[in-house]
């Protein structure tokens, strides 16, 4: 029997096209959920709160909001604009899509919002101050929304996410790469990047009934380069 554990689920899936978008979109359309793909530029004034008006009902807002991380850049070497640009991308679209879809969630009791995050707002690396510091932003607004949604039944989550395959943080010659490989083994206790497909999995369940006692969690999916 076909699994469909979506069956009947509107879900809304921005940056449709980039990062975790397309692996998402293949993963819970098989599980039967009818995808809202979008891909518009989300820091433009208003364009989360017409999203969200046009999209009608959403059962699963899947905030896929991702950038560079400029790693490599000296904190002393960050300057506004490269600072503000990471917020732009990643966090304030966040709150105001969020902001503008819990209403409805709220008048049915149901919803969740998946965040796909990343594992670096939960360790400490040079160079990476700014991505970091915006993925950080995303954790601790999931963990205080979570709570606060919670008691309307609705389940806010963060995939915290480092080592999976996508073509521009890992593009195909830097995974060739014998010192890549390399530094691969000795990051990752696994040894190995996470498929995008896998991850998607993950999504797939914090968006789906089984995770209905999951509130506001910043999970670690990095094969155990971090761990809480």
């Amino acid at each position: 029997m076909t699994s469909v554990r979506l069956h009947g689920k509107r879900v809304l899936i921005t940056q449709a096209n980039d990062y975790m978008g397309p692996a998402t979109i293949e993963v819970f359309a098989a599980e039967g959920a009818t995808i809202l793909a979008d891909t518009r530029d989300l820091r433009v004034a208003g364009a989360c709160d017409a999203l969200i008006e046009e999209s009608g009902r959403v059962d699963v807002l899947v905030a896929n909001l991702a950038g560079p991380n400029l790693s490599g850049t000296l904190v002393t070497d960050i300057d506004d604009a490269r600072w503000a640009s990471l917020f732009d991308i990643m966090v304030h679209p966040l709150h105001r899509l969020t902001r503008a879809v819990l209403p409805q969630m709220y008048e049915r009791k149901a919803g969740k919002i998946v965040v796909y995050g990343s594992a670096v707002a939960l360790k400490g690396l040079p160079t990476v101050a700014a991505y970091s510091a915006a993925r950080a932003a995303q954790v601790g607004y999931v963990q205080a929304v979570g709570v606060e949604a919670a008691r309307r039944n609705v389940q806010v989550n963060l995939i915290a996410q480092n080592y999976v395959e996508n073509p521009v943080y890992y593009p195909p010659d830097l995974q060739a790469k014998e010192s890549f490989q390399a530094s691969l083994k000795r990051q990752v206790p696994l040894g190995r990047l996470a498929t995008a497909r896998e991850d998607a999995f993950f999504a797939l369940f914090l968006a789906s009934e089984e995770s209905n006692f999951f509130v506001g969690q910043a999970i670690p999916f990095s094969g155990g380069w971090v761990q809480r």
